[in-house]
C-alpha cells in the first residue's frame, strides 16, 4: 500500500523495527494506558459489576511484560488461573450457601490454597498462584454471593481478551531486543578485538568497560531467548548454539588479551600481524558483517564464506606463547565463521 508521503514520516518510528526497539518503553506505556482506558470505558459503558477487575487483569497480563511473546504466554496462563480459581471459588460459595458453616469454608479454602501454593513452585507456578488469588477474588472469605463471583469472572476474561489485543497492536518483540542487542555485542567483539591487535591497553577503563557491557548483553540475551523461541519459531537448541559462539569468543578474546605478543616487542608483535594478517581482516569483517545485518535485515553478507583455510594451523604443535596466540586466532577466526553461517541459516526466521 502506497502511504502519502508525510503519512509515511509520522508512522515511520512506529514501523520501523529498529525505532521501535529504541522507544519500546514509551510504546509500552501508551499501550497499556490506551488499553486500561478501553477496559473502563467498555466496563462502565456496559455498567458491568465490578469492572475494575478487567483494569486490574490488564496489568497483570501487560503491565510489566512488553514482548509479544511473553504476553500471549502470561494471558493463556492468566486464563487458566482465572478458570481453575473462578470454579473452585465458586464452589466454597455453594457449599457455604448450603452447609451455612464458616469454619468449614475457611478451612476448606486454607487447604485448597496450601494445595496451589504446593504446586507453585516449579513448573507452572504462575498458573497454581493465579487461582490460589481468583478463589478470594471470586468467593472472598465464602460469603461473596454467587452473582459477584460469576461477575468478576467475566470482568477478568474480558480483561485477558482486551490485553491480548493490545498485545496484537504494534507487537514489540523479543526478537527485536534480542537482534539489536547481539549486534551490539558484535560490534564491542570487534572492537576489542582491534584493541588487542593494535596493542592497546587491556586493562585500562576504557578496556573493562566493553568487557562489562559484553558480559551484562549476555545474560539479556539469555533471558529473551524464550520469547524469542515463541516469537520467530527458533528453537532453543539453535538459538542456545548462537549464544555459545558468543560466549566462546568473548572468553577467546580475554585470553587473547592476556597472551598477546608484548607490545614493546616491535619485532614480535610486527611478525604476528604478518602471520595473521588474513584473520586479523576476516574476523572484523565477519564481526561487524554481523551486527550489520542483524541491525538492518539485509542479510546476504552471512552468505559470504570464509577464505581462511584454518584447520591445519591448529594441528600444530605449540613451541611457545607466540605459537598459542596464533592457534587462539585461528580458533576465534573459526568460532566467528561458525556463528555466521548459524545466523546465516536462521536469518528467514529472525529477520521480522
Amino acid at each position: 500500500m502506497n502511504l502519502p508521503l508525510f503519512a509515511r514520516r509520522l508512522l515511520r518510528p512506529l514501523l520501523d523495527p529498529y525505532r521501535r526497539y529504541r522507544h519500546a518503553k514509551l510504546i509500552h506505556a501508551v499501550r497499556v494506558s490506551i488499553g486500561l482506558l478501553a477496559t473502563i470505558l467498555l466496563t462502565t459503558g456496559i455498567n458491568l459489576p465490578h469492572g475494575e477487575w478487567a483494569s486490574v487483569t490488564m496489568l497483570i497480563v501487560i503491565g510489566g511484560l512488553q514482548h509479544h511473546g511473553n504476553i500471549g504466554k502470561k494471558a493463556v496462563e492468566r486464563a487458566y488461573g482465572t478458570l481453575i480459581g473462578a470454579s473452585v471459588g465458586l464452589l466454597l460459595v455453594l457449599q457455604q450457601a448450603y452447609f451455612g458453616q464458616p469454619l468449614l469454608t475457611y478451612l476448606l479454602m486454607s487447604v485448597v490454597c496450601g494445595f496451589f501454593s504446593y504446586h507453585a513452585i516449579g513448573k507452572g507456578g504462575y498458573i497454581a498462584l493465579l487461582s490460589a488469588i481468583t478463589v478470594f477474588i471470586v468467593a472472598g472469605h465464602g460469603d461473596n454471593p454467587i452473582s459477584d463471583g460469576l461477575w468478576r469472572t467475566v470482568d477478568i476474561l474480558i480483561g485477558i481478551v482486551l490485553a491480548l489485543a493490545f498485545s496484537f497492536a504494534l507487537p514489540l518483540y523479543a526478537v527485536y531486543s534480542w537482534r539489536y542487542n547481539l549486534a551490539s555485542a558484535l560490534r564491542d567483539c570487534a572492537e576489542i578485538y582491534s584493541r588487542i591487535i593494535n596493542g592497546r591497553s587491556v586493562t585500562d577503563d576504557e578496556h573493562l568497560k566493553l568487557m562489562n557491557r559484553l558480559n551484562a548483553a549476555m545474560l539479556q540475551l539469555r533471558s529473551l531467548m524464550p520469547s524469542v523461541s515463541k516469537e520467530v519459531r527458533i528453537s532453543m537448541t539453535e538459538l542456545d548454539a548462537i549464544q555459545r559462539h558468543l560466549r566462546m569468543c568473548i572468553s577467546t578474546l580475554e585470553i587473547l588479551g592476556n597472551t598477546r605478543p608484548d607490545p614493546r616487542d616491535e619485532q614480535a608483535s610486527a611478525r604476528m600481524q604478518v602471520m595473521l594478517k588474513a584473520e586479523h581482516r576476516q574476523i572484523r569483517v565477519q564481526l561487524v558483517g554481523m551486527a550489520r545485518a542483524l541491525k538492518s535485515g539485509v542479510t546476504e553478507r552471512l552468505e559470504r564464506p570464509s577464505h581462511i583455510g584454518a584447520e591445519p594451523a591448529l594441528d600444530a604443535p605449540v613451541y611457545s606463547a607466540l605459537d598459542g596466540y596464533r592457534l587462539l586466532t585461528v580458533q576465534l577466526a573459526q568460532n566467528v565463521d561458525a556463528m555466521r553461517q548459524r545466523l546465516a541459516k536462521s536469518a528467514g526466521r529472525w529477520k521480522i
